[in-house]
């Protein structure tokens, strides 16, 4: 049984409806769009001039690395001290909640503070990476360029 929505896409010619220098700005177009009910299926965001940026968050040190291990550690090990939970009865859930999440946030601290220690001060900082165009173009299929460009009107 296929779901009706998700249908294989046919190789239809397209061609460029306008172009942006963001995407919030591309995806407030097909939005428009989609609100003067035009067939938004028919249209792509394309994205040219691709670029990795990477923002530094901050100094990562042993410490910090052993902390946010420790965090991640507990977040595992609560998940963990429920699943157990299940089979015990009474105060000692408790007890099988905190040990978990005590282990958990013990054992993510020592490899978070393993996995810092043995770059050697060779990435000593934490960042968020993230992809971006220079410029993002809304195609459209040339059967529905000039439809799409009449609802567009004076825009």
């Amino acid at each position: 049984m296929t779901d009706a929505s998700v249908q294989p896409t046919e190789e239809v010619a397209q061609t460029p409806l306008r172009e942006f220098s963001n995407y919030r700005e591309a995806a407030a177009l097909v939005d428009k769009l989609s609100d003067d009910g035009f067939d938004v299926s028919r249209l792509r965001i394309v994205g040219t001039g691709l670029r990795s940026v990477e923002q530094i968050t901050g100094r990562m040190t042993v410490a910090k690395a052993a902390g946010m291990g420790a965090i991640g550690g507990a977040w595992f090990g609560l998940l963990i001290g429920v699943i157990f939970g299940l089979f015990v009865i009474g105060i000692a859930w408790w007890a099988v909640l905190l040990f978990s999440v005590l282990l958990g946030a013990l054992w993510g601290a020592i490899f978070g503070a393993i996995g810092q220690w043995s770059t050697r001060g060779q990435r000593d900082f934490s960042s968020v990476k993230t992809m971006e165009a220079s410029s993002y173009s809304v195609m459209v299929d040339v059967t529905h360029a000039d439809e799409a460009r009449r609802m567009l009107g004076g825009l």
